[in-house]
């Protein structure tokens, strides 16, 4: 059997990485590679998107735009402590931007990464506490590594809804599923109250469990 790798190698070679411009699964990636991600040893919760998007690939800071600070507002966190890798992980399906349609809208996660490095890059580090699974690729992905594969039908709003069944399949590590949070998915989320008011504040509590007392200035762990 060959030696585990460590995650500093595989951190090392995911940054290196060109596949999809070299050895591209179709079309290639059109533009130069980025590989965005933040991956620490000991960080409990990690955020499981689905792609970085153009002002993320122009920064390579993971959720550097108007989604991340939704998505710090349903966590219950701050913007120090959403990039502390100490404890919390961003590991997007794609690592790299993958470009827009025609219609401008950003396209589906590069299938190269999943395949290429999900495995190993989970296999190099303890396992978290919870996963926060962010959009349709990473609950299929996520779900089937953790052996919740039962759940993955049903479509995004289908899995979001059965929340707090994947919550109580397994104690650690949990996972959660959300709906992405960009500008796109307000109506969807008008449409679902239920979300904001039920899912929200359990994740929120759990996240300043595992964190300790790192919550935006005025808002307690289980408020909207």
């Amino acid at each position: 059997m060959p030696p585990a790798e460590t995650l500093d190698a595989v951190l090392a070679a995911i940054r290196a990485c060109r596949a999809c411009v070299e050895h591209p699964r179709g079309a290639p990636l059109p533009h130069a590679p980025r590989p965005v991600l933040h991956v620490g040893p000991a960080s409990r919760l990690l955020i499981a998107g689905q792609a970085p998007g153009t002002k993320v690939h122009a920064s390579g800071i993971s959720f550097d735009d108007a989604s991340g600070e939704r998505l710090r507002h349903w966590l219950g966190i701050d913007r120090a402590t959403f990039y502390d890798e100490t404890r919390v992980a961003v590991a997007a399906m794609g690592f790299c931007f993958p470009g827009q349609d025609a219609k401008g809208g950003d396209l589906p996660p590069r299938r190269e990464c999943a395949g290429l490095w999900h495995d190993r890059l989970f296999a190099a580090r303890a396992p978290f506490d919870l996963v926060v699974a962010v959009g349709a690729a990473s609950q299929a992905y996520h779900l089937k590594r953790l052996g919740l594969e039962r759940f993955a039908g049903g479509g995004l709003t289908g899995r979001v809804a059965r929340w707090r069944e994947i919550w109580e399949a397994r104690q650690a590590p949990r996972l959660v599923p959300l709906p992405h949070p960009s500008w796109r998915n307000t109506g969807w989320l008008k449409k679902h109250p239920w979300f904001e008011a039920e899912l929200v504040p359990v994740l929120r509590a759990e996240v300043a469990r595992l964190l300790g007392p790192s919550l935006m200035p005025g808002l307690d762990p289980g408020t909207q």
